[in-house]
């Protein structure tokens, strides 16, 4: 790569990034340009852009399990679970605390937006009919999710993200190399920050008196989540170092899905099809050619060189400044770019300093989820739950966000990092 083609390179992906912060929006629109940008110039050649740089087994696993959590939905099975739980409940204070429960276990195998659009009408119609603020309610739902989202391969992308770049399976995600993996990190920072949600929600000691309305349409999505969960589990036998399985199975789930919902339904299917989240895949298409140029031109080991020198050889402190910086980032810029980059420069930092890989990439991945917690930009599912509090009139500050978000994200995270430290180092 010629020096002209390097600086293209970083020029290009420094103005995307700065357009993913002021133009939120815009983000897909904006990662696809500057990805077909990169391959008009010949910065990117259109072979190393579709087949070196995007990552399409993540891609098929992002596709797949949004067809069958699209369906999920349509079949109201979440919401008469939640439903179910908040009728079973004495107090508010029981009830919202349980609803987060099964929002986190939820997002644990469906992706976070999808999770707070099934289970938010249930924290709004306790809301009001209780007449309180539903602004606490939405926010606690969002930081649940983000925060189970990350403990299992398929949660949220910035986790299909690390396990492809890291060649892990789904099986990876709760014992790797012999240990407790992400999972279980991720579950002892959900217990240090239960007890912030039990703070902010311990004054809400009215009945909850609950009812169930919604009924199961089909059980079928249901059983069809439960067996991807299955296939999943063993593709990591067929493909143990994750380079095709998970994808094409949850392709072809999605395929099947959408096959199953047209001979039943004979409507609706093409609606559920142009309901997909079609951005994001854009999106993390783009994003991923942007920084395969940077990593190709050499700008990652550059920048991993500086770092590198900065910590030494000090373990503790490469894994507190990336943690801490993954936090940081995250909490204003969407994590998926940002982990995206961070990836390479935090595996060429581990080759530099002699630190172990994987204490390194899994404390990258907890920083970067669960930093977006902090404020109502910082991750998808915050966004989404704002925007719909202010369709019913509540503008949500980032005081108001952070009241619950700040304390819950360090607590969460440095429960997590300590699990992380003592197992992984």
């Amino acid at each position: 790569m010629y020096m002209d083609e390097r600086y293209i390179s970083l020029i290009v992906f420094a103005v995307a990034y700065l357009l993913f912060v002021f133009l939120p929006r815009q983000r897909p629109w904006v990662a696809g340009a500057a990805a077909a940008l990169l391959i008009v110039l010949g910065v990117v050649s259109p072979y190393d852009a579709f087949f070196k740089h995007i990552n399409w087994n993540v891609l098929g696993i992002f596709w797949g399990t949004a067809v069958v959590a699209e369906l999920l939905i349509v079949s109201k099975m979440p919401a008469y679970l939640a439903e179910l739980v908040v009728a079973r409940c004495r107090t508010v204070t029981q009830a919202i605390l349980v609803v987060c429960l099964f929002t986190g276990f939820l997002s644990a195998f469906v992706e976070n937006v999808a999770t707070v659009l099934i289970v938010a009408p249930v924290a709004l119609a306790m809301a009001r009919k209780l007449k309180i603020s539903p602004v606490p309610f939405l926010i606690a739902l969002a930081i649940s999710s983000n925060l189970q989202g990350t403990a299992t391969l398929i949660g949220d992308p910035p986790s299909m993200i690390l396990g492809g770049f890291a060649h892990m399976t789904f099986n990876d995600f709760f014992f790797f190399h012999g240990r407790p993996s992400i999972f279980f990190a991720v579950e002892i920072g959900a217990v240090a920050s239960f007890g912030i949600l039990y703070l902010a929600f311990r004054r809400y000691n009215e009945p909850a008196e609950g009812k169930v309305t919604d009924k199961v349409t089909t059980w079928v999505p249901t059983w069809m989540l439960v067996t991807l969960i299955v296939a999943l589990a063993l593709s990591s036998f067929m493909d143990p170092s994750f380079t095709y399985a998970a994808g094409e199975i949850c392709l072809l789930y999605g395929i099947a899905g959408l096959l199953w919902h047209l001979a039943k339904f004979e409507r609706g299917t093409l609606k559920i099809l142009k309901e997909l989240d079609w951005k994001t895949v854009l999106f993390l298409a783009g994003v991923f050619v942007i920084v395969g140029s940077l990593t190709s031109a050499g700008w990652i080991d550059s920048l991993a060189t500086v770092v590198s020198r900065a910590v030494g050889t000090h373990l503790l402190a490469s894994f507190c400044v990336i943690v801490t910086l993954s936090v940081v980032f995250s909490a204003f810029i969407d994590n998926v770019p940002y982990l995206v980059a961070a990836l390479p420069l935090v595996q060429q930092v581990a080759t530099n300093t002699g630190a172990p890989l994987y204490l390194l990439l899994f404390g990258l991945l907890v920083g970067a989820c669960l930093g977006g917690n902090i404020t109502p930009i910082g991750a998808s599912a915050n966004v989404v739950a704002c925007g719909m509090l202010q369709k019913r009139g509540y503008h949500v500050t980032f005081r108001e966000f952070g009241t619950i978000g700040l304390p819950f994200t360090i607590a969460a995270t440095a429960a997590a990092c300590l699990f992380l430290w003592f197992v992984w180092r």
